[in-house]
């Protein structure tokens, strides 16, 4: 099993051809190893150059382009120095202004030169057209206006766009532009040649509509998304495939374990838990790894899914690992499957890094040893210094948070050449069915949408802080009643110290406002005993309110608490917002979610306030989501292997990704070297799937 993750210089050949050495290092750093890459690196907008406007007529905060005589150059001092030139045409005169500049500037744009000047007019105090920091070249004789719009790209440091043209100019030359889709695709989809959308999009021709381009519903566009999407595909199926070459242990789905299990848990699975356990029982079953990732919302029950499928593969003699983000889950995972499983003569242990290093090395001697049948932990599982005597099945929990490198190193615990774990993955970020196909192609995936009976939905409100006071007396009467409150405090990415005396400081405050009342507070500066103690007092109902930041975002479950109050919930994204709301609503009763929002909303926070308000539905949520931030943050997809699209959008091309999907298995098994061909016109070095 490897991570395969190539070296950008083992592309550096043919960039030689195209770009200096200074400029190849710039390149590089914006992921182009390759003449290639440079095909496929597209402008991010367009300027129209081939027009030229006179000053009189010239609009003012437009892009635009005029052709001017300099008539004056001088350097002024208000309040610091700039080159002032006035220039004219035959309309009118204009004001160019520099306020950084160098004296090759100043000779250049001497009284007489001729230039073309590229740029934004505003009106200056003098009521005079001005442009400031223009973009300008000298006219020289039979200096022709371009024919073509010019483009603009992403750049980085040091790197300018006369330089990125070049290069793209250049690699014109050199890399291959021949087609790698078969004509009947093209027909079937009616896209235009490899060839004819490159040329078009690199270099598009005056008459055609800049808006078009940027807005990319052109056909050449449609090209693009789906030759990347055909990519993403055939890798993914590549890896899927490869399964073929691994074997699994094959466990049996009967044993009077699970069967005691299932009558001494207390109800019925739902039935899309069953579909789901059904489904997980048949790829343990097999001798082909399972690669499954089982998907819910909060409170759906997944845990229960993953006991069972840990139950199988113990009774098959084989013990179990599951992961976990952080130390209270992996505290909520070992209470509930311990108190599930050791009636059932089944040892479960728990692996941390605030373990101490007598309890650390007696653990690692119990999974040395095969006596611990499940280890739950953290990041500490997948260290080298802990070995399995005989790992048969990997439960990842939120998998999406952790990286490549840290799945495999847990994964590869139980493999060797020809022998690989089953692998169930987990998680309660809800994946719009699009994405799935997209991101997750290469695995197997279940989905678990519907809740345990009994459940009552929660009810969210949105509450401006200045009614604060109504939301302190709604507490009052919750923990009169024997109920329990969650208040969250606000996050504050800039800094971890700011939103830890946040916490302690809203602790205080609540402390003073129901002195009556047991205030805990818990977050992610505590050591893992003060929070495993907060946690259990909290549970057991000795605390009434409990004070905390996102720490508890996932896997706390206390069925008591029934109000939960979000401070400054317009910091927050949706994903975490409904991850929050899900830690209550775990018992009978009606739970209430309060969002405490400022008065001062930008637009983005109120249409996440608006999405979380009006939908309880996990999968809704992350629909909606999707539209927001894209697929990257959502799927944790930066650090999980997966290449991010860069031109496709699979909500917006879902009927291309189809496609793409239902051809890759035919292109890999009948056109291989030309499979081969388009992913690497697209990946290239940016191949960075894993067998994962």
């Amino acid at each position: 099993m490897k991570n395969h993750v190539d070296n950008p210089t083992n592309y550096a050949s043919d960039l030689e051809k195209v770009a200096t050495p200074a400029v190849r290092a710039k390149l590089i750093k914006l992921g182009i190893s390759r003449a290639q890459d440079l095909l496929t690196f597209f402008p991010i907008r367009y300027e129209d150059e081939t027009q030229v406007v006179s000053i009189a007529d010239a609009p003012e905060r437009e892009l635009i382009q005029i052709e001017v005589t300099v008539i004056q150059a001088k350097v002024e001092f208000r309040p610091r120095r700039q080159l002032v030139v006035s220039v004219q045409d035959v309309t009118d005169i204009a004001s160019l202004r520099f306020l950084n500049f160098y004296p090759s500037q100043q000779r250049m744009l001497e009284v007489g030169v001729r230039i073309r000047v590229v740029g934004e007019f505003r009106l200056n105090r003098q009521r005079v057209k001005e442009m400031v920091h223009p973009r300008y070249k000298k006219i020289l004789a039979n200096d022709e206006l371009p024919t073509t719009l010019t483009p603009v790209y992403a750049t980085t440091k040091g790197l300018g766009q006369v330089s990125i043209r070049k290069a793209v100019a250049r690699a014109f030359t050199v890399a291959d532009q021949t087609d790698t889709l078969l004509p009947i695709y093209l027909s079937d989809l009616g896209l235009p040649s490899f060839s004819r959308t490159v040329k078009t999009l690199h270099r598009p021709q005056a008459d055609v509509d800049p808006a078009l381009l940027k807005d990319r519903r052109s056909e050449f566009w449609a090209r693009l998304s789906f030759d990347e999407l055909l990519a993403q595909q055939l890798i993914m199926r590549k890896n899927y495939d490869k399964r073929e070459q691994y074997s699994a242990p094959i466990m049996s789905p009967i044993n009077s374990r699970m069967e005691l299990f299932l009558s001494r848990l207390g109800f019925k699975l739902t039935n899309a838990q069953e579909i789901a356990l059904s489904e997980i029982q048949a790829d343990m079953s097999e001798r082909l790894p399972m690669r499954r990732l089982l998907q819910g919302d909060v409170g759906s029950g997944k845990t229960v899914i993953a006991a069972l499928a840990a139950l199988q593969a113990i009774d098959a003699g084989y013990q179990v690992a599951l992961m976990v983000p952080t130390e209270i889950l992996s505290e909520q995972h070992f209470k509930k499957i311990e108190s599930w499983l050791t009636i059932l003569d089944v040892s479960v242990e728990r692996l941390t890094g605030s373990l101490t290093k007598l309890e650390r090395s007696q653990t690692s001697d119990r999974i040395k040893t095969g006596l611990a049948h499940i280890v739950i932990g953290t990041h500490a599982l997948f260290q080298e210094d802990v070995v399995f005597k005989k790992l048969g099945l990997v439960i990842i929990d939120e998998q999406h948070r952790f990286g490549v490198k840290q799945r495999l190193a847990l994964i590869d615990k139980g493999a060797d050449k020809l022998n690989q774990t089953h692998q169930l993955m987990m998680s309660a970020t809800p994946i719009p069915r699009s994405l799935a196909m997209s991101f997750f192609g290469d695995l197997d995936v279940s989905v678990i949408d519907e809740l345990p009976p009994g459940r009552v939905p929660i009810i969210t409100k949105l509450v401006s802080n200045s009614r604060r006071q109504e939301v302190f007396e709604r507490i009052q009467d919750t923990c009169r009643s024997g109920q329990q409150v969650y208040w969250v405090c606000p996050l504050i990415e800039e800094s971890e110290t700011l939103q830890l005396e946040t916490a302690i400081q809203t602790h205080e405050l609540i402390q003073a406002q129901f002195p009556h009342l047991r205030i805990g507070i818990v977050h992610g500066r505590m050591k893992s005993q003060e929070k495993t103690r907060t946690m259990e007092d909290f549970t057991n109902g000795s605390i009434h309110l409990l004070v905390a930041t996102s720490v508890i975002e996932v896997g706390v479950d206390v069925p008591n608490a029934t109000v939960m109050v979000i401070e400054n919930a317009e910091r927050m994204g949706l994903s975490q917002l409904h991850q929050l709301r899900g830690r209550i609503g775990r018992g009978s009763g009606a739970s209430t979610c309060i969002l405490l929002y400022s008065s001062k909303l930008t637009e983005t926070a109120r249409s996440r306030l608006k999405i979380i308000y009006e939908n309880i539905d996990g999968f809704e949520v992350a629909r909606a989501d999707l539209q927001l931030r894209g697929p990257g943050e959502i799927l944790g997809a930066r650090q999980s292997g997966v290449p991010m699209l860069r031109y496709a959008d699979p909500e917006r091309d879902v009927l291309l990704l189809e496609k793409a999907k239902h051809f890759a298995p035919d292109f890999l098994t009948n056109h291989p070297e030309l499979a081969e061909r388009h992913i690497s016109r697209w990946y290239g070095s940016r191949e960075k799937f894993s067998e994962v």
